[in-house]
């Protein structure tokens, strides 16, 4: 018998673009979701935003909140991030940005420079999130007994 707490579940969203590869949005297992990273991609278009690293970080964490809020979660519930930056020398204007999206109790993060990105991105970031989870026994499946 599975319950909640061993089953993976692929997720998709339609307010964000779909995966650029054969990879999933996010994956969600137990009480968390693992979220690919996210490009700064307009769901419209398809394309990167313009703007520079401000505008993509704002976009990139946009496409995040969207998935989180089409699983049940929201930004207050990510517990780590990873930020993937093209050039260091961007990171605090990068920062700036991300403030406006995290308060209070911040999740654990890394930054780190990378020597590329797809489609030509100055950033991409990923999380890990809780999810909340009704169980419809009303029982908690992933509390110790």
């Amino acid at each position: 018998m599975t319950n909640c707490c061993t089953k993976k579940e692929c997720l998709t969203c339609d307010a964000v673009p779909a995966a650029i590869g054969p990879y999933s949005v996010a994956v969600s297992t137990g009480s968390l979701i693992f979220i690919s990273g996210q490009l700064p991609l307009d769901k419209e278009t398809g394309t990167l935003v313009e703007g520079g690293i401000q505008a993509q970080t704002r976009q990139a964490l946009k496409n995040m909140k969207a998935i989180l809020e089409s699983a049940g979660s929201g930004m207050q519930n990510v517990v780590k991030t990873t930020v993937f930056l093209m050039d260091m020398g961007q990171f605090a204007e990068m920062n700036a940005v991300y403030a406006e999206f995290f308060s209070g109790d911040f999740p654990a993060r890394s930054a780190i420079q990378v020597a590329g990105l797809p489609k030509g991105a100055i950033v991409e970031i990923e999380a890990i999130a809780m999810v909340p989870r009704d169980h419809e026994d009303g029982q908690d499946c992933c509390k110790d007994k």
